[in-house]
């Protein structure tokens, strides 16, 4: 080996062991920085997500709630009508506390949209009280007729209520 090729040999180590490690930190830190970047995105998708999630549970609690408020009205329109010495206090109790469960639900969608909604739910809620306050006195087989409002304006909550969560992006 003549000493030219001994100093350009020399030259070139030096070049790779000076280069070489900043090559790979250079690299480390792109590799670094694309892992920060999925991980951000990913954290976003999971909140959208779990965001829809609940939601999607609370519309289908609220539906079971309105559904038991329509149960309990018509047992206490049914006891009322056949044996109205067997209605207690507890059965109203029982029915103003599913409409009181409707209206917590209710309030808790109507916060996460405008003030048109909230106004609806409101709308419902109170249609949903004025119908279990009068249960006691409405014969069970006008009970449709005396929700026919309610239920309305309920087809257009639940519609209303499944959309954002459709369109909610994942």
């Amino acid at each position: 080996m003549s000493e030219g090729e001994g100093k350009s040999e020399s030259v070139l180590r030096t070049t790779l062991i000076t280069y070489f490690p900043m090559a790979i930190a250079v690299l480390s830190l792109c590799t670094s920085m694309v892992s920060s970047y999925l991980n951000s995105r990913f954290l976003d998708f999971v909140e959208r997500n779990s965001g829809r999630v609940e939601y999607m549970h609370t519309c289908k609690d609220i539906i079971d709630a309105y559904f038991q408020v329509k149960q309990r009205a018509h047992a206490i329109a049914t006891k009322s009508t056949r044996a109205p010495d067997t209605l207690s206090i507890a059965d109203e109790i029982d029915g103003q506390n599913a409409v009181s469960h409707f209206a917590a639900l209710g309030t808790y969608l109507a916060n996460l949209r405008n003030e048109d909604i909230r106004a609806r739910y409101t709308d419902l809620s109170r249609a949903l009280e004025r119908v279990m306050r009068e249960a006691k006195n409405t014969p069970a087989a006008d009970l449709p007729k005396a929700f026919s409002q309610a239920d309305a304006i309920f087809a257009e909550m639940n519609a209303d209520c499944v959309k954002p969560a459709k369109d909610m992006r994942m």
